[in-house]
């Protein structure tokens, strides 16, 4: 007997584990598989309502007492540098980006063990191998690409930077990025989200998604500085000035998993 997937989406809920953004807090998320022909239309779904991807799998916090955690985007258009981003940009003037199709490098392994060996030792991805590796960058069935970036300044060829980035219909969507911890004085964090934007800017998309902005989390404050920002909130995206978003607040989080779903996906009619 053939069995066929499913026409929508099947959610479930993982079970509670502390929260990595906010002490004595636990988590727990929303997620489904990312599978079949539909995958490239369910990401972009489910990204306009919050969701990031990691591998063939969407998900969404969903703690039954907090909403901290809300999906950040940048405004494109509405984007202006400020003096500091200007600076950045300017001292990384001599990087070069190259897109490639999502397949890993040893040289990016490399990076990406010297980074969380100096910035995330102790974090949730810190024993990840070099086949593990693989599999975060490799196992996309959505549009996706590596975006890396060399110093050329000597004549050479050196890897700084790398970000996974998932291409929306109506953005860039940051999946995970790390970079060369030596270089702190570079910023080449916040240079490589500025770069995004410029990408988004050249092939006329509106937005640049920055996954979760969570209010109070000092590992997230950087994401404010990006402003405008929208924060997906109370079901809609909803624009957030410098000053806004120093007034949000985390709330309980109080909607039923069953109303969070339905309001997550209709199929089309």
């Amino acid at each position: 007997m053939r069995h066929s997937l499913p026409q929508t989406p099947q959610f479930y809920v993982t079970a509670p584990q502390p929260c990595p953004y906010l002490d004595g807090r636990v988590e727990r998320k929303l997620f489904t598989a990312l599978q079949g022909d539909g995958a490239n239309d369910l990401n972009d779904v489910l990204s306009q309502q919050g969701f990031r991807r990691s591998q063939n799998v969407l998900y969404r916090p969903s703690c039954a007492d907090c909403n901290a955690c809300m999906s950040a985007r940048i405004v494109v258009d509405q984007f202006a540098q400020s003096r500091s981003q200007k600076r950045i940009l300017k001292r990384n003037a001599n990087l070069v980006r190259e897109a490639r199709a999502p397949w890993a490098t040893e040289d990016q392994f490399n990076l990406f063990r010297k980074y969380l060996d100096s910035r995330h030792a102790d974090g949730g991805m810190a024993d990840m191998d070099i086949y593990e590796f693989a599999a975060m960058v490799e196992e996309t069935p959505v549009r996706s690409r590596v975006i890396e970036y060399y110093d050329t300044s000597d004549g050479e060829r050196e890897l700084v930077a790398v970000c996974l980035t998932d291409v929306l219909k109506d953005g860039l969507s940051m999946v995970y990025s790390f970079f060369d911890p030596d270089r702190a004085d570079d910023s080449l964090g916040n240079y490589i989200i500025l770069d995004h934007i410029d990408i988004a800017r050249q092939t006329e998309l509106p937005y640049v998604y920055l996954g979760y902005w969570v209010p109070g989390s000092r590992k997230m404050a950087y994401k404010a500085r990006y402003a405008p920002l929208e924060i997906y909130r109370g079901g809609k995206w909803n624009l957030m000035s410098k000053e806004g978003i120093q007034s949000v607040e985390n709330t309980p989080g109080s909607d039923p998993i069953a109303d969070q779903v339905a309001a997550i996906y209709l199929p089309e009619t």
